[in-house]
């Protein structure tokens, strides 16, 4: 397989997975959830960037990942970003309205601004890298759920039975939060997370957006500090953002990456 094909999510059938899913359920229950990752490395906003730019980071994060990490940003104006293989068509509205981006990771419209987005990198080195995708997005979406718990909200992960294929209330949209799928994050029936994965040689990178909640100010690191007990804060060297920077010229930036479909 190409390191540059999205893994699919469909899990159905596979006994391994289901495994490690009922195991972080047996977590969840025994109110001792265990961590996804020992060490992970935090980038709290810091500046913000154009959409292309937030995309190309991502990227040069996990081209040059040693570490898992989490990042929390920022967008310089309302944007929106579309899945990989979505079409152009179905944003073309927004054009002049928003900053577009198509991302590198699947999924549907999510529009940005005032949510609070993140990605995670996992390199290939790490332990986690192993585990199925969708394991891999629950875990994540777990630890979200019980942090947004911890400050008084009541947030649910998206269980299978309540995922049929075309349910009588599905909304006919490409608006990633208008249809919660499986192992999304919701609040009083409305879905508040969503998140979307590309899995490459190099590692997984997850880009998520937490939005129609209040945002508390520590949300973000309370966040990180689910996913590891051991968080260090780190800031952006200047290679990752000159790395970025070509990658935003080159790539996410043009309307040929744009427009592709």
């Amino acid at each position: 397989m190409s390191s540059e094909i999205e893994t699919s999510l469909d899990i159905s059938g596979s006994r391994r997975i289901q495994g490690f899913l009922d195991s972080a359920r047996n977590d969840s229950r025994e109110n001792s959830p265990q961590c996804l990752f020992s060490r992970l490395d935090a980038y709290h906003y810091g500046v913000a960037h154009s959409a292309a730019m937030n995309m190309a980071i991502d990227e040069a994060l996990l081209e040059s990942a040693a570490g898992p990490s989490v990042r929390f940003y920022r967008w310089q104006s309302p944007a929106l970003s579309f899945g990989y293989f979505g079409n152009f068509s179905d944003v073309a509205i927004y054009d002049g309205e928003r900053d577009l981006v198509r991302r590198w990771t699947g999924g549907g419209i999510v529009l940005h601004g005032d949510d609070l987005t993140y990605s995670i990198v996992i390199p290939s080195s790490n332990a986690a890298f192993a585990e199925p995708s969708l394991a891999i997005y629950e875990r994540i979406h777990r630890a979200l759920a019980d942090t947004l718990n911890g400050i008084g909200e009541r947030a649910v992960v998206v269980a299978l039975a309540h995922c049929a294929d075309q349910p009588p209330h599905r909304v006919p949209t490409n608006n990633c939060f208008a249809n919660p799928v499986r192992a999304d994050v919701m609040v009083d029936d409305r879905k508040v997370a969503g998140a979307a994965q590309r899995r490459t040689r190099r590692g997984l990178l997850q880009q998520g957006s937490i939005q129609s909640i209040t945002l508390e100010n520590d949300l973000a690191q309370r966040f990180a500090r689910g996913l590891s007990a051991d968080c260090r804060e780190r800031q952006l060297e200047k290679k990752i953002l000159e790395r970025a920077r070509e990658l935003a010229h080159q790539k996410y930036g043009t309307d040929s990456w744009l427009r592709k479909r």
